[in-house]
């Protein structure tokens, strides 16, 4: 199994520093591999012994199979957001914009570390049905909206889950198993997560999560994730431009999945802005 597929299976048993411990192991996992259990516990403030727990957690004898595994996992190649780091360091003024241009493509180079083509493939697949709800709370909400732009475009029937428990429960009133959920989290699981995810299932619909370090602890765990890092440090400032790329390979690749319909429906659409326009 893969880190995040063990992560995922013990998510509901996390504490509450096991689950920083794991943000912290997301996001910065060749560090981790090459450190020791002292080094990584001191990155939250936390005591060694709580990495060894963590460890047995997900399923190793030891911490030092645990950091193997991590070696195998993430150092088989040097890494590519590492050697860009190195070429643009000292290769600019001081400056925001310089400094946020270099953590931005560190973030997306490593991004294929995290998410592969064959999840991407494999999420536009479970998009691409007659309706799909879609839910963020905070800053994420321009992702969803995003989406939700993108799929009816390709004719795709959206419901953008928003406002109070009132609300979320009119709107998803007529969720059943033809439906796909898309939702997104990122610093902390969002509130009423755990009850959209918990309906989803219920009623057969398909889960699909994209997210950032949190992903692999979000409980329950959606029938996919899409989770890797965003740039810039964990408890600072943070873009949405990682996720904003994993959309954007989705809504392509959801339109190669539709194909002839999507270039149809996209057809209809120009036709009609047209005599809007007119």
């Amino acid at each position: 199994m893969t880190l995040i597929e063990r992560v995922q299976k013990i998510a509901d048993s996390l504490t509450g520093t096991e689950g920083r411990l794991v943000t912290e192991l997301m996001q910065s996992p060749r560090e981790i591999a090459l450190g020791t259990s002292a080094e990584f516990a001191a990155r939250i403030g936390a005591h060694e012994a709580t990495t060894s727990r963590l460890a047995r957690k997900l399923g190793f004898d030891s911490y030092a199979a645990f950091r193997d595994h991590l070696r195998a996992e993430f150092l088989t190649n040097a890494s590519p957001s590492h050697r860009v780091a190195q070429t643009l360091s000292g290769t600019h003024e001081t400056g925001f914009l310089p400094h946020l241009i270099t953590e931005e493509i560190a973030a997306l180079t490593r991004l294929s570390d995290y998410v592969q083509d064959s999840q991407i493939i494999a999420a536009a697949r479970m998009l691409n049905r007659p309706r799909v709800f879609l839910f963020a709370r905070g800053n994420a909400e321009a992702l969803a909206v995003l989406m939700d732009r993108r799929l009816r475009r390709m004719g795709v029937a959206t419901v953008l889950l928003r406002g109070d428990a009132r609300d979320l429960a009119e709107q998803m009133l007529t969720l059943n198993g033809d439906d796909a959920v898309l939702l997104f989290a990122f610093r902390r699981q969002p509130r009423d997560y755990a009850r959209i995810i918990g309906l989803a299932q219920d009623r057969g619909a398909a889960t699909l999560a994209i997210s950032g370090s949190l992903g692999p602890a979000l409980a329950p765990a959606p029938d996919l994730l899409l989770a890797a890092p965003r740039s810039g440090a964990r408890d600072g400032f943070q873009t949405l431009t990682v996720p904003m790329a994993v959309c954007n390979a989705l809504v392509l690749a959801l339109a190669a999945e539709r194909g002839e319909a999507a270039l149809e429906i996209l057809g209809k659409l120009g036709s009609l802005i047209a005599s809007f326009e007119s």
